[in-house]
């Protein structure tokens, strides 16, 4: 399989969700221009994360985030870039949004969006209705799965994500301890895959944002102010040859792994054009808690 290039972001974080959208369409147009087909970004960058940038949801201009998501997709499609993008996504009052990643693909579609599913005391409490299903899609023959910050205290969360054959595991967070890092870069060995740590720039007295090899060790990271990494996966790079031949790696091409599992698990595949900015009735705040993600989950089945 061909390498591909990713870019993990490093914004500033703000409240005001139209600085947050010009900081990450920057942040897209210097990932394209190092060739990278893919940018990932922290936990809830578009919208503003609560308690650091956020007091009440009243706070949040609801209009202005599902505007600078849609310029967000444009420029994704213009740029032939994938992006994962963090935000907080609205739900039917009286429910609390879901913390959420929107996978939008190079043909400009939110093809499908990871709500986070287990959530920490203050979040369930106060801000945020958990998700359910993992999601996985595919760019360029790579596959990707989606976890957010406090998630990482759960490693079943992470071996799901192998055995449904991840290659790489966007882990997007807004940290309060330096004790995350270390158990990404755990993860990443145990399940042979690599880990993309994306953080915001106020979190950098933590750890900053990284790309993890598949053996655990990081193999870029960013500066101490807002920064863009950009790093190639590569299954021939040397130095991976036992991490990618572990043998207690299950075999994707075996029993679990066939195309029916693939499609049960909501496999979205990437595929250059189609689907415009249909997905993007994703952010209507009239959106019911969830929709289940099928073999189809994409442009055509935006959550309504």
């Amino acid at each position: 399989m061909p390498p591909l290039r990713i870019a993990v972001a490093q914004p500033t974080a703000t409240p005001d969700a139209r600085e947050n959208g010009r900081s990450t369409r920057d942040m897209m147009r210097r990932a394209r221009e190092q060739g990278a087909r893919l940018v990932h970004f922290p936990e809830g960058h578009l919208s503003g994360y609560p308690v650091e940038q956020v007091d009440t949801w009243d706070d949040v201009d609801w209009p202005a985030v599902r505007e600078e998501l849609e310029a967000v997709a444009a420029l994704a499609e213009e740029l032939d870039l994938w992006v994962v993008l963090g935000s907080a996504h609205p739900l039917t009052p009286p429910n609390r949004p879901h913390n959420s990643l929107y996978v939008i693909s190079d043909g400009g579609a939110v093809v499908d969006r990871y709500d986070k599913r287990l959530c920490s005391h203050t979040e369930i409490t106060r801000f945020y209705t958990p998700g359910s299903e993992p999601v996985v899609f595919e760019v360029d023959g790579w596959r990707f799965g989606t976890a957010i910050c406090v998630e990482v205290n759960f490693p079943d969360l992470f071996s799901e994500y192998e055995r449904l054959g991840v290659d790489c595991l966007l882990l997007s967070a807004y940290p309060v301890d330096s004790i995350f890092e270390t158990k990404a870069r755990a993860y990443a060995a145990i399940n042979c895959y690599w880990v993309s740590l994306s953080v915001p720039a106020q979190s950098t007295h933590h750890f900053r944002s990284a790309l993890i090899g598949p053996d655990g060790r990081t193999m870029v990271s960013a500066g101490e102010d807002a920064d863009l990494i950009v790093a190639d996966l590569d299954t021939d790079a040397p130095g991976l040859e036992g991490a990618l031949s572990d043998p207690e790696r299950v075999d994707r091409e075996g029993p679990g792994h066939g195309p029916d599992q693939q499609a049960d698990a909501g496999v979205v595949h990437g595929r250059r054009g189609g689907g415009g900015l249909r997905a993007l009735s994703a952010l209507r705040p009239g959106d019911p808690d969830r929709v289940r993600r099928g073999p189809g989950a994409g442009p055509s089945d935006a959550r309504r």
